[in-house]
């Protein structure tokens, strides 16, 4: 048997340095379990990174895989086309919020799908500025990183960025940004720094990802929308961490009633398989012209027939209202945590659904972040069997992502090992 030893040695050797990795190798996972190759369990709260939202293998999203891959795998829909794209688009169609005329395009990535909802509001306005938020993450991509607030990983050595991207803040009260400041920002851009005739999109994620769960306000949002529509800027929403169920609705905006343009969507809609998709006003997505937008893989027909699976699951399954369950008890859990006599370092605990996080500081009257306890925490669940991620643009961060079709008895158990690693974790800090 290869274990994780030899794999890390391997993949060092191999693998380009700038793919970060953990140190666990998968060997097999099912649901919201996973094994190692040295054999070790873990309950899995990443859900590689909010895409098995339907946890790992579902056996609808599996049947439907096989089922397809007895008939063809690939032609591009640009070449031979398929009802699976078409019904696809117009489930997604109905989907989205906004009783308007929608169309949709299916492509491969979320850096994939930001861009072209990018390239489809420049056309339909002829402009080109564009304005993201501090924070934000949008993809990997030139365009993407561009578009993405935090530097280091992502933009750092990488040259410059494309032009008439800017940045305003995100509205953030545990860091002093009220939904005021946010606005007032942007209204001086206008009068400082670029003619708002010249702005296409504005683009924003309703609950951050990589920012650190950041909610946006209803209120910001709303502002956002009156801004938008008082200047014919496009609103898109990026929804692809925060969309397919995972903040307790089908998309993080419907809490808000807030109706963007454009919707971009990836990570949960095809249940491991890899499909993003744009979905949004008929008139903006028609206004690249024939061949403008697509490309050789989009809409693959293996991941179609995978997120009509997962749609189908997640009505089925009452996967919305699991999400918003399992919230409810990840921060009353976290809650309880924070208030505990010597759990000060928790300064804050937030969510929406099963998208929910708490950050760690060094104190709270300064909320000075405490990125190493951060890792800590994280190195010490894994050690206890539970999976992780950290966030946020000052590294003090954890997300929790478990599958919205997690078992109770397991939901309960990952949280009593989050628990004592945090525990753990802050002894250890405050023995030092």
């Amino acid at each position: 048997m290869t274990s994780n030893t030899d794999l890390i040695a391997r993949k060092s050797a191999a693998v380009a340095q700038g793919v970060a990795t953990r140190g666990i190798f998968a060997t097999r996972a099912e649901n919201a379990e996973l094994w190692d190759a040295d054999g070790r369990r873990f309950i899995d709260f990443a859900a590689g990174i909010a895409v098995n939202n339907t946890g790992h293998r579902h056996p609808r999203i599996m049947a439907a895989v096989a089922r397809q891959a007895e008939s063809f795998t690939h032609t591009c829909f640009h070449v031979a086309p398929y009802e699976g794209y078409v019904r696809l688009a117009e489930r997604l169609n109905a989907a989205t919020p906004g009783d308007f005329a929608k169309k949709t395009m299916l492509v491969t990535t979320g850096a994939e799908a930001v861009e072209n909802a990018v390239k489809m509001a420049r056309a339909h306005t002829g402009r080109s500025g564009i304005i993201a938020f501090s924070g934000a993450f949008h993809g990997r991509t030139l365009l993407g990183m561009a578009l993405t607030g935090k530097v280091a990983p992502y933009k750092k050595g990488f040259g410059a960025m494309p032009a008439e991207i800017l940045h305003a803040p995100f509205p953030n009260a545990f860091h002093g940004i009220s939904e005021a400041d946010a606005v007032q920002h942007i209204e001086r851009l206008f009068a400082s720094s670029v003619d708002p005739e010249r702005i296409a999109a504005m683009i924003i994620e309703p609950v951050q990802g990589e920012g650190g769960f950041n909610i946006a306000p209803a209120g910001f949002l709303r502002a956002l929308r009156a801004i938008c529509d008082r200047h014919g800027i496009v609103l898109i929403g990026d929804e692809v961490q925060a969309g397919m169920a995972r903040t307790g609705r089908m998309f993080g905006f419907q809490h808000s009633g807030v109706v963007p343009d454009l919707v971009t969507m990836a990570k949960g809609l095809a249940g491991g398989f890899p499909l993003s998709a744009v979905t949004g006003r008929a008139e903006i997505v028609d206004a690249a012209p024939p061949g403008g937008i697509g490309g050789t893989y989009a809409g693959n027909p293996l991941a179609v027939a995978a997120a009509h699976a997962v749609l189908d699951v997640i009505g089925e399954e009452g996967l919305c209202e699991r999400a918003a369950d399992i919230g409810e008890t990840i921060r009353a859990r976290l809650a309880a945590i924070a208030a505990r006599q010597g759990m000060e370092c928790i300064g804050d605990v937030r969510g929406l659904g099963a998208m929910n996080a708490f950050e760690l500081v060094t104190d709270r009257a300064s909320n000075a972040p405490d990125a190493a306890l951060t890792a800590a925490i994280v190195a010490e669940a894994e050690t206890r069997g539970l999976i992780l991620l950290s966030c946020g643009t000052r590294y003090n961060v954890i997300r929790l992502l478990p599958p919205l079709t997690i078992p109770q008895a397991q939901l309960e158990e990952a949280l009593d090992i989050l628990e004592a690693a945090i525990e753990a974790a802050a002894m250890r800090r405050a023995a030092a």
